[in-house]
């Protein structure tokens, strides 16, 4: 038998692993081992360039909750009404992103909580299988919604809209950033939705900041409206929010997980990104949006002041009508001098590497400053100046 008294002396005289004066293991570069080389966000809060950086207080709370167990649909309640509470309006959900809000969502207006309709899904055989956009709003991420076995009736005026509704349509689907091209504008959407009796639902995901933008569309009329978690908002990237009617938003939990006969199953949130969404609301409306701003053109200014004496550069500062509504800075110069798509690749290549902003139209590079980190518009500077002088002369 060993001796009980000498092991626990024995415990006790031993060094606590990450106690009192035990040395901290040291900090692993996953991304070196991994040869992936990390890059200064000069494009803005992209997916493919993993969105943005969440604040030291939403890793607190992904942190807090991955050390416990909790029942995650009473998670999900209570997260969803102090959501729904910081934006003011009448219901929220936190989804898998907006992507997966467009699938819960339409799944909702189709099914609302018919569990046999829900379980059917996306045989939509005898259910409303209609779904009305304007033509100059479909877009790539429309595939989240065709996922339920919609089929799109496209439209271009109200007159046609109001032809198109029909005892089929499940609902009415507007792309915030395509607000400028078609011919309906948001309000009108919404109010025809209302006069037809046909759910409205406004994929908004990249249009905060401004803060208020948060709560226009539903008290514009719209019965749903999503916005991703993981850009302006500086939640998980993976996280988003659904905002609107209360019968819609318990239709879509009832279409999402962890119900596990429902079209969403795959569509999970855990206990980490509920927190950590709810965190980052929190942070969001709260924050000081006018001392961002001011930091924001203070970037911007940084970036002009390092390239102002380069001959032939120009630059001019703009923000977008709509999506990433932020300061940006425009740069141009003589292209049969070096091209815009080659001095992107050379930042992109070169050490730090830099993405900049997809042009929005050709010759250009355009800086988005926002997600920037301290000391960051110096070396943008620096290094757009590495690339252009040699060229220009």
């Amino acid at each position: 038998m060993p001796n009980r008294r000498r092991f626990l002396q024995g415990l006790t005289a031993a060094p606590l692993a990450g106690g009192l004066g035990a040395a901290a293991p040291p900090r692993r570069d996953y991304f070196k081992e991994l040869g992936i080389r990390p890059f200064i966000n000069a494009a803005g809060t992209y997916t493919t360039l993993t969105a943005s950086l969440m604040h030291p207080e939403v890793v607190q709370a992904i942190e807090f909750a991955s050390k416990s167990f909790v029942r995650l649909i009473e998670l999900h309640d209570a997260v969803a009404r102090r959501i729904a509470e910081l934006v003011g309006c009448e219901a929220a959900m936190v989804t898998s992103g907006a992507a997966g809000a467009l699938t819960v969502g339409t799944a909702a207006c189709i099914t609302g909580t018919d569990q046999e309709k829900i379980r059917r899904l996306p045989d939509i055989r005898g259910m409303k299988n209609e779904v009305i956009i304007q033509k100059s709003h479909r877009y790539g991420y429309d595939h989240a919604v065709r996922n339920c076995g919609i089929t799109f009736v496209e439209v271009e005026t109200r007159e046609e809209l109001e032809r198109a509704v029909s005892d089929r349509t499940a609902m009415m689907l507007f792309f915030n950033a395509a607000n400028p091209n078609g011919q309906i504008k948001d309000a009108e959407f919404a109010a025809l939705g209302k006069k037809h009796h046909v759910p409205t639902f406004n994929d908004a995901a990249a249009d905060v900041p401004p803060k208020e933008n948060l709560s226009k569309w539903t008290n514009m009329g719209f019965d749903l409206v999503t916005f991703s978690g993981g850009k302006g908002i500086r939640g998980p990237q993976s996280a988003g929010l659904l905002l609107g009617r209360k019968d819609l938003i318990e239709a879509a939990r009832l279409n999402s997980s962890p119900y596990s006969d429902s079209i969403g199953r795959g569509l999970k949130v855990n206990k980490e990104e509920l927190l950590g969404m709810m965190v980052a609301v929190e942070l969001y409306v709260h924050r000081d949006h006018e001392a961002e701003w001011r930091e924001w053109e203070k970037r911007i200014q940084v970036v002009s002041d390092g390239l102002s004496s380069l001959k032939g550069v120009n630059m001019e500062t703009f923000v977008p009508e709509i999506a990433n509504a932020v300061p940006h800075l425009r740069i141009t110069w003589d292209q049969s001098k070096i091209t815009a798509e080659e001095v992107t690749r050379r930042l992109r290549e070169g050490e730090p590497s830099v993405e900049v902003r997809p042009p929005s139209r050709q010759g250009v590079i355009e800086v988005a400053v926002w997600m920037l980190q301290p000391g960051e518009a110096q070396v943008v500077a620096r290094r757009i100046r590495e690339v252009l002088k040699p060229a220009l002369g």
